[in-house]
């Protein structure tokens, strides 16, 4: 399957897209097939089955939630984020769900939201819908949804079909020893590569605005988190950080990389809090790869745009296109869901990333980038998803702002080298996935498992 940058950076909402940002595409898709085939005005009663991961940390990643806003008909990149409590409340107030927008019928969450103790084989993170008329069932369907918003039919499980409309790109690779060998038979950087291929979707002109428009909103949600105060909703009664760090570093008055090593980490630091604070709030977001590990990405361009005084927007594709062709490696060879092979897959696939944007537009060659790259992920196995009250908000929080930093840091090594290194990225990746297989569930987006069951409430 041929992966576009854009399957990796999607804007949606907080706080995960795994949990919030699929289920609510899912539901939304299951709406809109009933309006599609004519089937709207005889549902009378719908009911969301949640199971796995889904089921164990749902509540608190707002997946009943997402379902409750896609089975009205609304999406993830185009939902207000200030509508969603008022929908919610008012649905539970009246126990009436506006499904597609525009048939009402009665939803009695006890009854019709199931969260059930069973997975399903395929993967951890599944759910189904089912629209019950005065006949029986109208149409019921099984989602999957496998990390970063992506969302897998059960359908496109039992009968797998070649895509209708299959790009063929111009450089595939699915090895980070094929990016390596397109890079050097064609004299291009990865950058340039990744964008050769875009092209197969559509022009490079609109490449680069969407491009663009996604480091948009990674610049609002940043900005956003530097403004807004306060407790993140949930329970655990965490405080917002960004906001007053933000003031304390322009009270420094030393904003300056050059002049302060530590400086500059505590910029590094802001952004990525600023981000994943938005996200645990439920503000607009955008996948990178994921929600859990959204913040990395963002402050590590950021920090790069914000101290290179000869930024520019090329910069910008160039970092976003650099960035996915690891995490294009990381979905085909492994994965970057949480909930099937732990954090290592969200915050590591993301660090990759980062290591990679970062070491394009500083000139690495592509040997380096991949070194970048390795290092980066490499440091990051192992890597538990154990969120405190199945929130993404302890630890994922800090560990966006450290895994920036480790990208940055993975960059500078690599630099310092001429691309040879022991190990492969493809090596680590494979390595990323064989641990996710040997990980306990408890320690895979279930809150079953370490810090999840190490808190204790004073």
């Amino acid at each position: 399957m041929a992966i576009s940058v854009f399957d990796l950076f999607k804007i949606g909402i907080g706080p995960s897209s795994s949990h919030t940002v699929g289920p609510m595409r899912a539901a939304a898709s299951f709406a809109q097939a009933l309006r599609e085939q004519g089937l709207l005005a005889q549902v009378q009663r719908v009911e969301v089955r949640l199971y796995g991961s889904l089921s164990a940390t749902g509540v608190g990643h707002a997946t009943d939630r997402a379902c409750l806003l896609g089975l009205m008909g609304q999406w993830p990149d185009r939902i207000d984020p200030a509508t969603i409590e008022p929908r919610i409340h008012q649905l539970l107030q009246e126990q009436c769900l506006m499904l597609d927008g525009s048939h009402p019928l009665p939803f009695q969450y006890d009854r019709d939201m199931l969260l059930l103790d069973e997975s399903l084989p395929y993967h951890p993170n599944a759910m189904t819908l089912e629209a019950v008329g005065g006949q029986g069932s109208l149409l019921q369907q099984t989602y999957y949804s496998i990390g970063g918003g992506f969302i897998v039919e059960q359908g496109e499980i039992d009968a797998p079909q070649a895509e209708a409309n299959a790009v063929n790109l111009p450089y595939e690779f699915s090895s980070g020893a094929e990016l390596l060998a397109l890079c050097k038979a064609n004299n291009l950087s990865v950058g340039q590569l990744m964008l050769a291929n875009e092209c197969a979707w559509r022009p490079e002109a609109q490449v680069r605005e969407g491009l663009l428009k996604i480091w948009a909103a990674m610049r609002d949600c940043v900005d956003n988190g530097l403004r807004n105060e306060g407790i993140l909703p949930g329970g655990l009664n965490v405080k917002r950080r960004a906001a007053r760090l933000h003031r304390a570093l322009q009270e420094a008055g030393q904003p300056n990389v050059i002049g302060s090593t530590l400086s500059a980490m505590e910029w590094v630091n802001l952004f990525a809090l600023a981000v994943n604070e938005e996200n645990a709030a439920g503000g607009r977001m955008v996948t990178a790869p994921t929600n859990g590990a959204a913040g990395i990405i963002p402050a590590v361009l950021h920090y790069y745009m914000k101290f290179n005084p000869s930024a520019c927007d090329d910069d910008v594709v160039a970092f976003l296109l650099a960035a996915a062709a690891v995490g294009i490696l990381c979905k085909k060879n492994a994965s970057i869901s949480g909930a099937e092979v732990g954090c290592q897959g969200e915050v590591g696939s993301a660090c990759s990333m980062a290591a990679a944007g970062l070491a394009e537009v500083l000139g690495a060659t592509p040997a380096q980038l991949e070194n970048a790259a390795e290092i980066a992920l490499e440091h990051n196995l192992g890597l538990t998803c154990d969120p405190v009250g199945g929130l993404v908000q302890v630890p994922c929080i800090e560990r966006n702002a450290i895994a920036a930093v480790k990208a940055i840091n993975a960059v500078q090594m690599a630099l310092r080298g001429d691309g040879e290194h022991f190990i492969s990225l493809d090596r680590v990746i494979r390595t990323m996935r064989d641990t996710g297989a040997d990980m306990h569930a408890n320690y895979k987006e279930t809150s079953r498992g370490g810090l999840a069951v190490a808190f204790v409430e004073c």
